[in-house]
């Protein structure tokens, strides 16, 4: 996972990044994340026509909303917000490797290779669970002063981009998991209802 740490690092060194904030957790998150069961977790969100103060403010109280809850990831939808927008961090222990902001991110190429590999997610909590993905993705986005970037990214990146894209598609990644005796019985455990998995064939 070194490489996908400093592959982090890079991309965002190279956009100059902006968005810099405390990684500490505060007494209280600037934004409610909502969790399974929310019909807010299925809508689709918007692309971002104009990259401005109001996004990048957005961007900031998300990436202190996901530090407080100790994340790695969060998209706008999970907070009630429909629009395109990630922000990420995998180095939460170094406070000044900067995080990466995805605006109107778009998958434009996928590896031929999968792997399995836990996930977790801040809108299902205390629920781990294996699912499979591409182990490595091409990406365009837009960065935090809306300019155009693209990426490669492999590893735990390349995962995470991905479970946070699909959020912005209105999917969660219990939908994407294949082990349906273990779904159930972790979503029974940690008080989340089955019927609100919308299982993808």
């Amino acid at each position: 996972m070194a490489k996908s740490f400093a592959q982090l690092a890079r991309n965002a060194e190279k956009a100059k990044a902006s968005i810099l904030v405390s990684k500490e957790p505060l007494e209280t998150s600037p934004l409610a994340i909502h969790t399974l069961g929310n019909k807010v977790l299925r809508q689709s969100a918007k692309r971002i026509s104009k990259v401005d103060d109001q996004i990048r403010d957005l961007a900031r109280d998300m990436l202190r909303s996901m530090y407080t809850a100790k994340g790695i990831g969060l998209a706008a939808p999970q907070v009630g917000i429909h629009k395109q927008l990630l922000v990420i961090d995998l180095d939460l222990e170094n406070p000044t490797t900067p995080p990466l902001v995805l605006i109107n991110p778009e998958i434009i190429g996928y590896s031929g290779a999968i792997e399995t590999y836990e996930e977790g997610c801040l809108s299902i909590p205390g629920v781990y669970l294996n699912v499979v993905r591409p182990s490595e993705i091409k990406l365009s986005f837009r960065d935090e002063m809306g300019r155009p970037r693209k990426m490669n990214a492999d590893g735990l990146v390349a995962r995470c981009i991905q479970h946070e894209m699909d959020h912005l598609n209105g999917v969660l990644f219990v939908d994407r998991v294949t082990d349906q005796e273990n779904l159930n019985q972790e979503l029974k455990e940690h008080g989340f209802n089955q019927k609100d998995v919308r299982t993808i064939q």
